[in-house]
């Protein structure tokens, strides 16, 4: 998808799919653009540190999704979405996406003519395949591919496997999600183990993590040591603290904070995270560490309210940012110190506004770069009370 052009990259497709808004700049130029904007929104609160950029900044997303349907002549074509709308943009390689994943994408389409499946058709309902996600374990290379298929049969499936894996004998797992849904969720409820576990795992800051279909796990491995790297240097903990692990998906901040703390409690919502988080603990040998299925915001109010102790809250909200609920909730808690890790500026500035005017202070702050290319900016911010 990416060309070559003297010491600048062009790609073909980046006006209509919209996922790499600075495909043509310099990463130098991104990074300092970041580092200023990131540097004038934090001015109110403290002075930031350098960004921490990329050695390597080309295809680091390790989770490549890819969208199947026809052309005007029903052949099959895989890609992007273009930016706001459902019409696929044909990407056989991507700059950012892992390069393995891309390949398996495109054999899956190429051996759909040969077994008689055809894409799904959004608008009639028909056809079979409707997306390809591939999975990518960073250190250890294992590779889960998922296909999400409007209906649970799969002609030909032992040897539509055996095909694909004569094509990647590297592919480690293969599950067929199915989505029946008039929906644009990717993923659908029902799953089917056809080749291998049905997971991978990857390694990261010392831990082994499961990474299932519907699992997050940061897309960019290599950054994100970087960025949980400098949580803990924030946190600085002793051995001795009762840690809380805010928004804890599959728990891994707060399985890396439990090498340095003396307890820790992991909190989501999501059932499905809280599983695989308990999953993780077992798996690493971790036990000095609890995972609660619950509001954030509720379990720190309750801890509150029966008088208990924290040294130290990681929170990591989407995008979107904290609730004043939540937010709220910490306040009367009132841990020694907060590390605030951020995927978004705007609503991080807002959350901090309010912290800041409840008795605490920022005392650091950085900013990470986790998605080259793209005006994205990840941030670690350290508060501590007045």
């Amino acid at each position: 998808m990416a060309e070559k052009q003297g010491n600048k990259k062009v790609c073909p497709v980046s006006s209509k799919c919209g996922g790499c808004q600075w495909i043509n700049r310099p990463y130098g130029e991104q990074l300092q653009s970041k580092a200023v904007r990131f540097r004038k929104m934090m001015e109110p609160f403290c002075k930031t540190e350098g960004i921490i950029g990329m050695e390597e900044p080309e295809h680091y997303r390790c989770k490549v999704h890819a969208a199947f349907g026809e052309d005007r002549k029903h052949n099959a074509i895989s890609g992007i979405y273009e930016e706001r709308s459902h019409r696929i943009v044909s990407v056989d390689s991507c700059l950012i996406e892992n390069e393995k994943a891309d390949a398996i994408v495109v054999s899956v389409r190429g051996l759909l003519k040969s077994f008689k499946i055809r894409p799904y058709n959004e608008d009639t309902g028909y056809g079979l395949l409707r997306h390809v996600l591939v999975r990518v374990g960073h250190a250890t290379g294992q590779i889960l591919v998922v296909l999400v298929l409007s209906s649970p049969i799969l002609p030909s499936k032992n040897n539509f496997v055996k095909a694909l894996l004569k094509l990647h004998p590297e592919i480690t797992s293969i599950v067929i999600n199915v989505n029946d849904r008039n929906t644009s969720m990717v993923l659908g409820e029902r799953e089917q183990v056809v080749y291998g576990k049905g997971y991978i795992e990857d390694r990261l800051c010392g831990k082994v993590f499961r990474i299932s279909p519907k699992s997050f796990y940061q897309v960019n491995p290599v950054q994100t040591e970087k960025l949980y790297g400098k949580a803990m240097e924030y946190a600085a903990l002793t051995g001795k603290e009762t840690v809380l692990d805010a928004y804890c998906g599959t728990g891994t901040i707060g399985l890396i904070a439990s090498e340095y703390a003396g307890r820790v409690i992991g909190v989501e919502l999501n059932g499905d995270a809280v599983r695989d988080a308990r999953m993780n603990a077992k798996q690493n040998q971790v036990k000095n560490i609890e995972f609660y299925q619950n509001d954030a915001g509720r379990l720190l109010l309750q801890m509150a309210e029966q008088g208990e102790k924290l040294d130290v809250l990681f929170m990591d909200p989407p995008r979107s940012g904290s609730s004043q609920e939540f937010l709220d909730a910490a306040v009367r808690i009132r841990p020694g110190r907060i590390v605030y890790i951020s995927c978004n500026p705007e609503t991080l500035v807002r959350d901090l506004k309010i912290l800041t005017g409840q008795g605490y202070r920022v005392e650091r702050s950085v900013a990470v770069d986790m998605f080259p290319f793209t005006e994205g900016i990840e941030s670690v911010s350290l508060l501590t009370k007045k």
